[in-house]
């Protein structure tokens, strides 16, 4: 068990950076710390996958092949309370990236809903 202490979000725009630099790491451990136990994440296409375990193993085995991403300009971050609405648009052609982040009651930020890609499956925009 890793017991590895992350940086937290700060702010719900935190959890992007975060996200691309652990993944550019290789470090999956780094990435399911960005979610919430109980996060559900719209991926591979047309699937679900559910709670921390899952999106670790999911996370492991997309970057066993040690892709690269890039950090994309955000749309503008949507508060309301502790719930947060975050996106970007998707440099790869995968429409736009939208994630709702929770804050913490330590006051950092995790995602809980994660939808990487918004076109439909096998589809175009």
């Amino acid at each position: 068990m890793d017991h590895h202490v992350y940086e937290p979000a700060g702010r719900p725009e935190d959890i992007t950076r975060l996200f691309v630099e652990r993944s550019n790491a290789g470090d999956p451990d780094g990435v399911v710390a960005l979610y919430d136990e109980d996060a559900v994440m719209a991926f591979p296409p047309g699937r679900v996958t559910t709670g921390r375990a899952a999106i670790r193993a999911l996370w492991a085995e997309v970057l066993a092949d040690r892709p690269r991403f890039a950090i994309e300009t955000p749309l503008p971050t949507l508060v309301c309370g502790d719930i947060a609405l975050t996106g970007t648009p998707a440099r790869d052609g995968a429409g736009e990236r939208v994630q709702v982040a929770r804050r913490r009651p330590d006051g950092s930020w995790v995602r809980i809903i994660d939808r990487p890609e918004s076109r439909p499956p096998g589809g175009a925009g």
